[in-house]
C-alpha cells in the first residue's frame, strides 16, 4: 500500500482550515481516510470562540478514530457521532445555532479485504480508481447546482432545498452521498478539498483521471504546488473566476 498526503494554507499568515489524515491498523488489513474543508465565516462571525481550525481538527480527529476503531458502525453513523461529540464539547461556550457556526465539508473512505466504503458531504471530492483504470468522481453537487441557477447560496446553507455541511446537527448525515464497492474492484483512492480540486474545476489543467494520474506520478505536494502557481499567475481571478484568489488546499492519495 502507498499513502501520500499534503495540505497547506491559502495564505501563510492565516491558519489552515483544511484537515486530512489516514489511519492504518497495526494488522495491516484495511484503513480509513478523512478529509475536511472548513467553512470560513465572515470576520468576527460564526458565534464560536474556538474557530474553524479547532473545529476541523476536533471533528476530523474524532471521525478518524471512530471510523478506524468502530467497524460495526457505518461511516454515516461515525460522522453523526463525531458531530454530536464535537458539539458537546463547545455547546456551553458557543452559539451552535448560528448559521455560520464552525462547519466543514467531509470526505471519508474505509477499506478492508472485502469492500471499500465511502461518504461525501458538500463540495470536496473523492476519486475512486477501478482496477480497469476508470476513475469515478464521487461528488455532492448540491452547491454547484444552486450556483448554476444564479441564486445566492449562503442563505441556503443547511436548509431544505439548499446544501449541507457538517456543523452541530448529527442529522445532516442523511444528506451525505454514501456507497460501497468491492475491494477487488478498487485500485486507488484520492480525496481533495475544493482548493486542491481547482486544478480540475477552476484552472482546467486536466480531468479527474489526469488528476489521479498526477497524484500517482508526482504526489500530493506537486498537485498543490501546481494549483498555487496557477493562483499566483492569476491573482485577481480575471482569467479563472473564483470565490477566493487563494484557498487552503489538501489532497491525499492511497494506492491499495
Amino acid at each position: 500500500m502507498r499513502v501520500d498526503l499534503s495540505t497547506e494554507p491559502g495564505d501563510p499568515q492565516r491558519p489552515n482550515e483544511d484537515y486530512v489524515s489516514i489511519a492504518l491498523p497495526a494488522s495491516g488489513q484495511g484503513g480509513t481516510l478523512v478529509l475536511l474543508d472548513g467553512v470560513t465565516p465572515p470576520e468576527g462571525g460564526g458565534g464560536c470562540v474556538h474557530g474553524v481550525p479547532w473545529f476541523t481538527a476536533r471533528l476530523g480527529g474524532t471521525m478518524l478514530e471512530l471510523s478506524g476503531s468502530r467497524r460495526d458502525m457505518t461511516l454515516a453513523r461515525c460522522l453523526a457521532e463525531s458531530i454530536r461529540l464535537t458539539a458537546e464539547v463547545h455547546q456551553a461556550s458557543c452559539e451552535l445555532s448560528h448559521l455560520l457556526t464552525p462547519q466543514s465539508t467531509v470526505v471519508a473512505a474505509r477499506w478492508d479485504a472485502d469492500r471499500v466504503e465511502h461518504l461525501v458531504l458538500s463540495d470536496s471530492t473523492l476519486l475512486i480508481e477501478g482496477t480497469d483504470g476508470n476513475v469515478t468522481a464521487v461528488l455532492d453537487d448540491r452547491i454547484d447546482r444552486l450556483r448554476a441557477t444564479g441564486r445566492r447560496v449562503a442563505p441556503l446553507r443547511n436548509t431544505e432545498g439548499g446544501f449541507f455541511t457538517a456543523a452541530a446537527d448529527p442529522d445532516v448525515v442523511r444528506r451525505a452521498v454514501t456507497g460501497t464497492s468491492p475491494r477487488a474492484n478498487v485500485r486507488a483512492l484520492a480525496a481533495l478539498t475544493d482548493g486542491a480540486a481547482r486544478w480540475v474545476e477552476v484552472f482546467h489543467e486536466g480531468d479527474w483521471t489526469d488528476c489521479l494520474a498526477l497524484l500517482r506520478a508526482e504526489g500530493a505536494r506537486s498537485l498543490l504546488g501546481r494549483v498555487r502557481a496557477a493562483e499566483a499567475a492569476d491573482p485577481d481571478g480575471t482569467a479563472a473566476p473564483r470565490g477566493k484568489p487563494r484557498d487552503d488546499k489538501a489532497a491525499v492519495f492511497v494506492e491499495l
